[in-house]
């Protein structure tokens, strides 16, 4: 059975990332959630935050393990022995998107394949910047994030406006 690599920025983690891990958690003997740190992007949450909210709501796989890095996710799997990369696919915009990293990885790294996955119907409309911007819009989460990603969205909104450090 192929091992697996299931990179994104998870900010914040969502249920429709976490039906991915569910399924990649069945599909490959391992599965290493791997938590980018994007330097073009401005995450809500650090990649060590990440990483402790992914590692929670993961506990229940015993095969799913999570790590963060810097740089090319190809290259990350490579160094790390893996062979297959996953990707969650819900739209046709993603669809594209993910051919076009998929090819450039293959490029990269011919010895390394990538994984679509579709999510499961509920999720199918979720995103992290959709979750973060409803958050910031006041509005309530709850029944698409983890309890805990939840609490900590509250948290780090609630210590921004006071102007505090966050979580």
């Amino acid at each position: 059975m192929a091992d697996a690599v299931y990179p994104g920025t998870f900010d914040p983690v969502t249920n429709g990332h976490l039906d991915l891990v569910r399924r990649g958690s069945r599909l490959f003997g391992k599965l290493l959630v791997l938590v980018a740190r994007n330097p073009r992007k401005a995450p809500l949450f650090t990649a060590e935050e990440r990483v402790g909210l992914m590692r929670a709501e993961v506990s229940a796989w015993p095969n799913v393990t999570v790590e963060a890095a810097d740089g090319l996710t190809v290259d990350f799997v490579r160094r790390r022995g893996f062979d297959t990369i996953l990707r969650g696919v819900r739209t046709v915009d993603d669809f594209v998107s993910e051919y076009q990293m998929a090819l450039t990885n293959r490029a990269l790294a011919p010895d390394v394949e990538t994984v679509f996955v579709m999510p499961s119907v509920e999720w199918s409309f979720l995103s992290s910047s959709l979750i973060r911007e409803v958050v910031q819009s006041g509005g309530d989460v709850s029944a698409f994030v983890p309890r805990a990603v939840s609490e900590a969205l509250r948290h780090k909104l609630a210590a921004g406006r006071d102007g505090g450090s966050g979580c």
